[in-house]
């Protein structure tokens, strides 16, 4: 990744930093391999980061609750300040007609996915929802999203102990008040 070497040099030099320096000789390159990491998300789909070894999702066996995966801890980028935000994500999901059901593992991968990419935290909510409904063809789909934001630790407010809290809620959640109360007292939300 040659271009980001070079951008991060050239942001170390405006910034007053010699860039030759023994210290950060390496930053460039360091930068580069974790920029490539940390938005890694646009590489994947959903389809790709659900999918089985046999390429379908499991039968449910007519199971059609709540199937709910809580404290999905993630790492994202914010899009306005190229700063991390850290949190967790609940996930829930109500098997559609056909009883399919995703492997645990599938609905942290979908989470980190989205993660991984330059994110605003209610399109992160958001886009994990649509996601999930569309390729397990859920009933329901609630999705919560608890993050601190580092651009508002490190600089301009400065408000250490902040926790924002993003949630979408689609079909029965959405629509069904009972439901939507079951599922958050769930989540421990």
């Amino acid at each position: 990744m040659p271009k980001v070497e070079a951008a991060v040099r050239d942001m170390l030099l405006a910034l007053g930093i010699d860039a030759q320096d023994a210290a950060v000789r390496d930053t460039p390159r360091r930068v580069a391999k974790a920029w490539r990491e940390m938005l890694s998300g646009y590489e994947q789909t959903a389809e790709e980061v659900t999918r089985t070894t046999g390429g379908e999702h499991f039968d449910g066996g007519g199971y059609d609750q709540a199937i709910v995966l809580r404290d999905i801890s993630f790492i994202s980028t914010c899009e306005h300040h190229l700063l991390p935000f850290r949190g967790t994500a609940c996930v829930s999901y109500i098997p559609g007609a056909r009883g399919r059901v995703l492997g645990v593992s599938k609905l942290a991968r979908l989470v980190e996915m989205h993660a991984r990419r330059l994110q605003l935290q209610e399109r992160l909510t958001r886009d994990v929802a649509y996601d999930l409904q569309r390729v397990s063809d859920a009933k329901a789909v609630a999705v919560v999203v608890e993050a601190q934001h580092l651009c508002m630790v490190a600089r301009g407010v400065r408000k250490e102990t902040t926790t924002m809290v993003t949630s979408e809620m689609l079909g029965v959640y959405r629509d069904d008040a009972t439901a939507r109360a079951e599922v958050l007292a769930l989540m421990g939300k």
